[in-house]
């Protein structure tokens, strides 16, 4: 690790102490302060890479030195360190901009964990400020006074990622970009097929963790029985069926991003485990005797919304109020439409990149319909009309027959533009569904926990509808 140097505020000698030769002995330069007066001072002489500050200090809280750190010396990560079981305490800090916290009594490990992520991300600042100078013409300034860089190329490529220039995607881009700094947890809201997932792998692609694995799980897709193991792992012969060890999410994410989708499909006694171990920040797998540290920011998404659930005590406030720190909420195409030209123009080139040919193009009542349709599946289902539609055109142009909007319509559950007949309704309620069941396997060329994502269902519900209709 290069020099850095860090700033410690504690009221407690000994705590202090362990603090200062804890980071001393990872090579960082430390100061001291036991109170927020002397704090104030040591940052208005000096500047520091890194803040770890006490919650409880004697001339005040430790949330006034994290906003005044936010709003005065904005590239500095500060943590703070919070009481042992003081969750509330943990999840202000966070909402105050707190980079991240460790609860007393402190874990070295984890700590030393935080404090490298923290001086990482310092550091990346430092290189983006050197690059941008470097490029700019020299003007006579002050550093102190300098305006925060831009957005450097990488940074601007990985965004691009998000198609889109309407207010609402940028609008979207520019908190990404802020989130990514933080390790607080983020609920990413919105409605299926809004890129909820995309927004997730953004924030930790830009974030200092990117050099460690972004782990995605569906939390509907895992049965029930499974689901501690899948989450925490197994040691071999812990239950019939355990032949060997396994490692769990948590573990594989180690030092990265844990992405939960659906996290509203969660049974309640897995919330109750998760909960803990967020909180604790150390996961035991199944028939082991040792619990280990574990690394990972956390953050979840669903299509659902979670406070009616949380009322209704069907998700626990507890795990709900530490997985939505900061919400982004992901905008539905409904408020995006002029993000549909470019996105057609980016699914065409990858459908055409998959299939090794020239990308089609669409004719004007292509455009025409398309822009007039309402997409209730959203890019998603934008995506699947493009695809489908590629397969039936016949010429290098996309017409609007081309694009089945009828039978799309269908697909997503809208008011089905056929006749029923003769058919009594519940038969053909039935007729329908099963239609879109097919039409969904076939999309996702029968996998079917693809084609529970797509419909927007948990991977069981999917698994019973097939049973009930005998789909194979």
């Amino acid at each position: 690790m290069a020099e850095a140097s860090a700033l410690i505020v504690d009221d407690e000698p000994d705590l202090r102490e362990l603090l200062e030769l804890t980071l001393s002995r990872m090579g960082i330069e430390v100061d001291a302060a036991e109170d927020l007066a002397e704090a104030r001072t040591r940052l208005a002489e000096n500047r520091y890479d890194f803040c770890l500050t006490d919650m409880r200090l004697p001339d005040g809280n430790g949330l006034s030195l994290i906003k005044q750190i936010n709003r005065d010396y904005p590239e500095m990560p500060v943590a703070m360190i919070t009481a042992f079981g003081k969750v509330e305490d943990a999840v202000t800090a966070l909402k105050y901009g707190a980079f991240d916290f460790v609860s007393k009594p402190v874990d070295l490990d984890a700590l030393r964990s935080l404090v490298r992520t923290a001086i990482k991300l310092r550091q990346d600042d430092v290189e983006k400020q050197t690059v941008a100078i470097e490029s700019e013409p020299v003007v006579a300034s002050k550093q102190d006074e300098s305006p925060p860089p831009k957005a450097q190329p990488e940074q601007a490529t990985i965004l691009e990622r998000m198609i889109g220039r309407s207010e609402a995607i940028l609008q979207v881009r520019r908190t990404i970009v802020k989130l990514a700094r933080s390790q607080a947890p983020v609920m990413i809201s919105g409605d299926s097929g809004t890129g909820k997932e995309l927004a997730a792998r953004l924030i930790h692609d830009l974030s200092p963790r990117a050099e460690h694995p972004f782990v995605a799980v569906n939390c509907g897709a895992i049965p029930s029985e499974l689901m501690e193991s899948e989450f925490f792992g197994h040691k071999k012969g812990s239950f019939t069926g355990a032949d060997a060890d396994k490692e769990g999410l948590f573990q594989t994410a180690n030092g990265g991003t844990l992405f939960l989708d659906e996290v509203a499909d969660l049974p309640l006694n897995m919330q109750v485990k998760l909960l803990r171990v967020i909180q604790e920040k150390r996961v035991r797998a199944i028939g082991d005797k040792q619990e280990v540290p574990i690394d990972v920011r956390i953050l979840s998404a669903s299509h659902k919304p979670l406070k009616p659930m949380v009322e209704a005590d069907q998700f626990r406030s507890d795990l709900y109020f530490r997985l939505n720190v900061i919400e982004l909420h992901m905008p539905s195409l409904a408020h995006r439409r002029t993000d549909i030209p470019l996105l057609v123009n980016h699914f065409l080139e990858v459908i055409a990149e998959q299939w090794g040919e020239d990308p089609r193009q669409l004719d004007d009542s292509a455009k025409k319909a398309l822009l007039e349709h309402s997409f209730s599946g959203n890019a998603r289902e934008l995506f699947n009309i493009l695809q489908r539609a590629v397969t039936l055109s016949d010429g290098e142009q996309i017409t609007a027959a081309d694009l089945q909007l009828d039978h799309t319509a269908l697909d997503s559950g809208d008011e089905p533009a056929a006749d029923p007949g003769d058919k009594n309704l519940d038969d053909y309620m039935e007729s329908i569904e099963r239609r879109i069941l097919e039409n969904a396997l076939k999309e996702s060329k029968y996998n079917k926990t693809e084609a529970a994502r797509r419909l927007g269902i948990t991977f069981r519900s999917f698994r019973y509808k097939l049973d009930k209709f005998g789909i194979d």
